[in-house]
């Protein structure tokens, strides 16, 4: 039965009067008569007796009455409650993200934004793959290199460097290449969960070159990668913010250090843009406005 129906006999049991009813609901006096008798019809009883004058209800009227109120009382208190909702963060936001990216870069805009909603229970779930944001039940994922799926909406985060990378004692051994085609005398580090392949970006002027590799070993965790381009096993292609310590203490040195190696983009993307949630809203401004670009 549409809520209407029963907001239209509600209202004429109150006001006592089909015309004072139609008024109040905004409504012709023929359609509010109308659903009253249609509702009658349906129910196979009568429930309003009707004079000259006024609109009273019979005793199954009135009982139906007391009924409905408390009906359409529960559906407001419950409509209330999930407006409240929708203007205050609350609840549970669940988020993809990177393993190394999170523990390095992300986690201090994840605390700020669990100490300022308390009331949001973010679950985090951290993975270097590429999640199905819908079919998987995630609200939001923090995405890293060029994004492919333009059904979803993104804000870009603040990337990073990237570098190519060996250990001294492997350039001791086996030499320092010159040029992007070198590498295919070297044993290669690859991070599977790039998504051009088996092949390295390198910039040229506005075009970007791709060279193809023969990866000697390949995992898709950037934290492996990094600790084995350190133990000396090859050289690897790997942001800064995992090697940056690395780089300061000489554990690993760049390669290739004269051609240019395009920024690794930072995204966060999400499946829904209209009807967002209070929480999603808030945590797309925070983590926006922490890690802008």
């Amino acid at each position: 039965m549409d809520i209407s129906v029963m907001q239209s006999f509600v209202a004429v049991v109150e006001e006592g009067s089909f015309s004072a009813a139609a008024r109040r609901l905004g409504l012709s006096k023929s359609l509010t008569s109308k659903r009253i008798s249609d509702l009658e019809a349906l129910l196979g009883v009568r429930l309003l007796t009707r004079s000259t004058r006024s609109v009273s209800a019979t005793g199954a009227g009135s009982d139906y009455y007391q009924r409905l109120k408390g009906i359409l009382g529960d559906l407001e208190a419950a409509h209330q409650a999930v407006r409240q909702q929708g203007d205050r963060p609350v609840g549970h936001l669940k988020l993809t993200a990177p393993v190394t990216y999170t523990r390095r870069v992300l986690q201090p805009a994840l605390t700020r934004f669990m100490r300022e909603y308390p009331e949001v229970m973010l679950e985090v779930v951290l993975d270097d793959g590429h999640r199905n944001l819908v079919e998987e039940g995630f609200d939001v994922a923090v995405v890293g290199g060029v994004l492919e799926d333009s059904s979803l909406y993104a804000r870009r985060l603040r990337g990073s460097r990237v570098h190519i990378v060996a250990a001294p004692d492997y350039l001791a051994r086996m030499g320092t290449p010159q040029t992007p085609a070198d590498l295919t005398g070297h044993r290669i580090l690859h991070y599977t969960n790039l998504r051009r392949g088996q092949s390295w970006p390198f910039s040229c002027g506005k075009e970007i070159h791709h060279q193809k590799i023969e990866p000697a070993f390949a995992a898709n965790n950037g934290d492996i990668i990094h600790a084995t381009a350190v133990d000396g096993f090859g050289i690897a292609f790997l942001p800064e913010f995992l090697i940056e310590d690395d780089l300061a203490s000489g554990a690993l040195v760049p390669v290739l250090a004269p051609f240019t190696l395009p920024e690794l983009p930072m995204h966060l993307v999400y499946p829904h843009r209209k009807h967002a949630s209070a929480a999603l809203r808030a945590f797309l401004d925070l983590i926006a406005t922490e890690m802008a670009p």
